[in-house]
């Protein structure tokens, strides 16, 4: 479970964002998924598609591999956001496209210090693997601004991932990890920005899911500022085996209100 922000910033504080609100209860019922993949735990293995050459548009997104699975309906046909900081899109990452991008900001000493994958392309390459040969719970893509890659983003069904031994998950509940690549975008609220925007992708293209959640490093103080801005309500601090982090969530139920 890497981090989810090394570089995000907001006016916030988070000491005066108030009391934890701790009603999360305990769903028990399994997702249909997870009921599924327990059943034929040897499933197809579904594949990105990686026909695309080295150096093309990332905003041309591919068509959606019927043979994928759909923990995720389909990020890759979701739709831009219209923000305020411009045009914003998420593009599923390519290896032979985007590893030599996205290898180079996870080499930022700012970035290595909370996703710890600082060195050659192959570490970064090792940690896409097994999301873009998995089986759809978890899509890495870029975060492309006004036709610019600029960001990473893991987009991650936290009912299905380790997390959720963690808290108190409930069906669909849908994660969110981001790192703001250029140093010239830290530091003036474009993460905040940027967070909301694909909170509300998330909400507007998976209607089965009522909650988006996070767990950025609680010492990343920048990174639960900003999803506080965004909209996102300190649930909980959570032991996780890499980190303490806050568990962080966006309700669709409050999303007209936060």
């Amino acid at each position: 479970m890497p981090p989810t922000d090394a570089s995000t910033d907001a006016g916030t504080d988070p000491a005066t964002a108030g009391t934890p609100d701790c009603d999360d209860t305990l769903d028990l019922r399994l997702p249909d998924e997870l009921v599924a993949l327990i059943a034929d735990s040897g499933g197809h293995a579904a594949h990105l598609s990686s026909d695309a050459t080295a150096g093309s548009d990332p905003t041309t997104a591919p068509e959606p591999d019927p043979a994928r699975g759909d923990l995720l309906d389909h990020v890759a046909t979701w739709s831009p956001a219209t923000t305020e900081a411009g045009v914003f899109q998420l593009v599923p990452v390519r290896i032979e496209r985007d590893l030599a991008l996205i290898s180079r900001w996870m080499n930022d000493p700012a970035v290595a210090a909370f996703w710890e994958l600082a060195g050659p392309p192959s570490v970064t390459e090792t940690h896409l693997r097994p999301q873009l040969d998995g089986d759809g719970r978890s899509v890495p893509c870029l975060g492309v601004l006004d036709g610019a890659p600029m960001s990473y983003w893991e987009i991650y069904r936290a009912d299905l991932d380790p997390l959720a031994r963690h808290y108190p998950a409930r069906p669909h509940d849908t994660g969110i990890h981001l790192l703001v690549g250029g140093v010239a975008d830290r530091g003036r609220g474009l993460g905040t920005t940027l967070l909301r925007a694909v909170a509300d992708l998330v909400l507007d293209h998976r209607p089965s899911c009522a909650r988006v959640v996070a767990e950025p490093d609680l010492r990343n103080t920048p990174s639960v500022s900003a999803f506080l801005s965004a909209g996102f309500r300190f649930a909980a601090e959570v032991d996780l085996p890499d980190k303490g982090a806050a568990l962080m969530v966006r309700d669709r139920a409050l999303r007209a209100v936060l």
